[in-house]
C-alpha cells in the first residue's frame, strides 16, 4: 500500500482544480446562445423618422462606409480592448482608409466633408465604440482643425497631409470647465517660446507625435497656440489609469517644464480666447453627435435582444413594459437626431452660437444617459456585460456627459446667452467671504 505525502495530496488537488478553474472564459455566443452578442453587431433599427432623407448622397455614402467598417472590423474586437484598457493600434490603417480624418478641412489631403457628414461619422463610430470616435475626433477636430484655422500656410502644408492619413498622431490641449483662465504659460525668448504648465485628460497623449498646446502669453496675457513635438526636452506624458469610461482612449497627464518651442511652431492665427472658441464650438457640436451614436447602438442592441431572448414562454419584446421602454428610447433618439441635424445647418450658415451648441450638447447627453440606462434595464443581467455593448455604453456615456463642457456648464453658457447675465463666477463679496 502506497501512502501519499501531504505535499502529493496538495499537488493532486491543485492539478484537479486547475483542470477547470484556469480555463479561459467561454465566448459569449457559446455561454449565452439565447441572444447574439455585440461582436456580431445588429443592423441599424433606430431611424424611425427616416432621418436618412435629410442627408445628401455624399453624406449617405460616407455614413455607409463608416458603418460597414465599424460593424465588421471594429465591433468584434472592442470588448477585449475595452476590458484591457488598451488601444488597438492595428485598426488605425482601417480608419485611414475611410478618408474621414480632418472632417470639413478642404485641401491638404483632407476630405472636405460637410458639417453634417462629419457629424454623422462621429455618430457612426460612437454607435459601435465611443473610444474610437473620440480618438478620431481628438485627432481631426481639436487637432487638425486648429492647424487648419490658425496655422500658417507652411504649417498646413507640413502637417495636414500626413495627419489626414493618420501617419502622424495628434492630441489636443485641455483646461476643464474654466478654459478662459488657462494657466500654462508661454514666455518669449530668442528664437521661440518657453512653455511651462500642466494638463490633464489629454486624449491620445501617450502616443501622439504632435501636441497642440494652448498657453497664455506671458507678455500679452492672451491665449496662443503651439505645436509641440513628442520628444521635446522637458515634456512628459503619462497614462491616466483606473478609468471606468472610454477605457480604450489613452488619456494622459502632460507636464511641460521649460519646453522650448521654435517660432515656426507657434500658430500665428490664434491670439485670443475668442479665437479658441471657434474650435471649441465645432468640437462641441461634433461631441454632441457622439451620444446620438451611442444611443443608436444601444437601441439597436436592445431591439435585437428583446426579439431573441425568451422568458415565460414568449420573446421579451412581447411584454408591455419592455415595449414602453424601447419606444421611450426610440423617441429620445429621433429628437436627438433632429436637434443635432439642426445645429449642423445653423453651423453651415454661420448662425450657430455657443449658446445653441451648448444647449444641444447638454440636452442630448442627458437624453443619452436616460436612453442607455433604459437599455441596461432591458438586458437584465447581460446589461452589465461589455459583450452585449450596453454596459460599455453605460459607462462611456458618463464621460461624454462631462467632457467638452459639463451638463451644468453648458446649461449656464446658454443661460448667459438668453438672459444676458453671466453666473459662472461668484461676485467679489462672495469670493471675499469664502476666503475668510
Amino acid at each position: 500500500m502506497t501512502i501519499c505525502s501531504s505535499k502529493s495530496q496538495e499537488d493532486i488537488k491543485e492539478s484537479a482544480r486547475s483542470s477547470y478553474f484556469n480555463l479561459p472564459a467561454l465566448d459569449a455566443s457559446l455561454a449565452f446562445p439565447q441572444a447574439t452578442p455585440a461582436s456580431k453587431f445588429p443592423p441599424c433599427a433606430s431611424d424611425y423618422y427616416q432621418f436618412d432623407d435629410l442627408l445628401t448622397s455624399e453624406e449617405l455614402a460616407v455614413r455607409n462606409k463608416v458603418r460597414e467598417c465599424m460593424e465588421k472590423e471594429i465591433a468584434p474586437i472592442m470588448p477585449k480592448y475595452w476590458e484591457k484598457a488598451e488601444f488597438p493600434f492595428h485598426v488605425i490603417p482601417k480608419f485611414a482608409a475611410l478618408c474621414i480624418a480632418g472632417g470639413t478641412i478642404k485641401g491638404y489631403g483632407c476630405p472636405g466633408l460637410s458639417i453634417t457628414g462629419t457629424a454623422i461619422c462621429a455618430a457612426e463610430t460612437a454607435r459601435v465604440d465611443v473610444s474610437c470616435s473620440t480618438f478620431i475626433l481628438v485627432h481631426s477636430c481639436l487637432g487638425m482643425l486648429t492647424i487648419a484655422l490658425f496655422g500658417s500656410e507652411a504649417q498646413k502644408q507640413k502637417y495636414l497631409p500626413s495627419l489626414a492619413q493618420f501617419n502622424t498622431g495628434l492630441t489636443e490641449p485641455e483646461h476643464g470647465s474654466d478654459a478662459s483662465t488657462l494657466e500654462t504659460t508661454a514666455s518669449q525668448v530668442p528664437g521661440g517660446y518657453i512653455l511651462n504648465g500642466q494638463k490633464r485628460w489629454i486624449g491620445n497623449a501617450t502616443f501622439a507625435n504632435l501636441l497642440i498646446i494652448f498657453a497664455r502669453n506671458a507678455t500679452t496675457n492672451q491665449i496662443n497656440g503651439y505645436i509641440v513635438k513628442k520628444d521635446a526636452p522637458g515634456l512628459t506624458a503619462t497614462k491616466i489609469e483606473n478609468k471606468i469610461a472610454l477605457r480604450i482612449v489613452q488619456n494622459g497627464d502632460i507636464l511641460l517644464k521649460k519646453v522650448f518651442v521654435p517660432d515656426e511652431d507657434r500658430l500665428p492665427g490664434l491670439n485670443s480666447f475668442q479665437d479658441l472658441n471657434k474650435v471649441l464650438a465645432v468640437s462641441r457640436l461634433m461631441v454632441a453627435w457622439q451620444p446620438i451614436g451611442v444611443s443608436m447602438g444601444v437601441y439597436d442592441m436592445c431591439h435585437r435582444y428583446l426579439k431573441e431572448r425568451t422568458q415565460f414562454g414568449a420573446p421579451l419584446a412581447a411584454f408591455q413594459i419592455n415595449q414602453q421602454k424601447l419606444v421611450q428610447m426610440l423617441g429620445n433618439i429621433q429628437a436627438m437626431m433632429l436637434v443635432g441635424w439642426r445645429l449642423c445647418k445653423l453651423c453651415d450658415k454661420g448662425k450657430m452660437t455657443m449658446g445653441h451648441v451648448s444647449l444641444g450638447k447638454s440636452w442630448i447627453t442627458a437624453r443619452a444617459r436616460e436612453t442607455v440606462a433604459l437599455g441596461r434595464e432591458l438586458l437584465g443581467g447581460n446589461g452589465i456585460l461589455s459583450d452585449f455593448l450596453v454596459a460599455k455604453a453605460f459607462c462611456d456615456v458618463e464621460a461624454i456627459y462631462s467632457y467638452e463642457g459639463t451638463y451644468d456648464i453648458n446649461s449656464l453658457v446658454t443661460g448667459r446667452e438668453v438672459t444676458g447675465f453671466a453666473c459662472f463666477k461668484p461676485g467679489a463679496e462672495q469670493t471675499k467671504r469664502s476666503r475668510l
